[in-house]
């Protein structure tokens, strides 16, 4: 298990577990960040991930993307 932040770009990773308080995990939730989906990274730009995650394209500061576990 590692953060999203060390995963390589253009490989589907599934999500294993969100960190942080009850309210970043809904947010991430609501996000389309859940246990057992799937992430893939699209790009990281200094130290922020641009990330494909149910069709969509979000992008996330790197404190978040490291409460992500893939």
């Amino acid at each position: 298990m590692m953060p999203l932040t060390l995963a390589v770009a253009g490989e589907e990773n599934i999500i294993k577990k969100i960190g942080g308080k009850q309210q970043v995990r809904a947010h991430l939730e609501n996000l389309g960040f859940v246990v057992g989906g799937a992430v893939t990274v699209i790009n990281v730009i200094g130290g922020n991930v641009i990330v494909n995650v149910k069709e969509s394209r979000i992008a996330i500061g790197k404190e978040m993307a490291q409460k992500i576990m893939i």
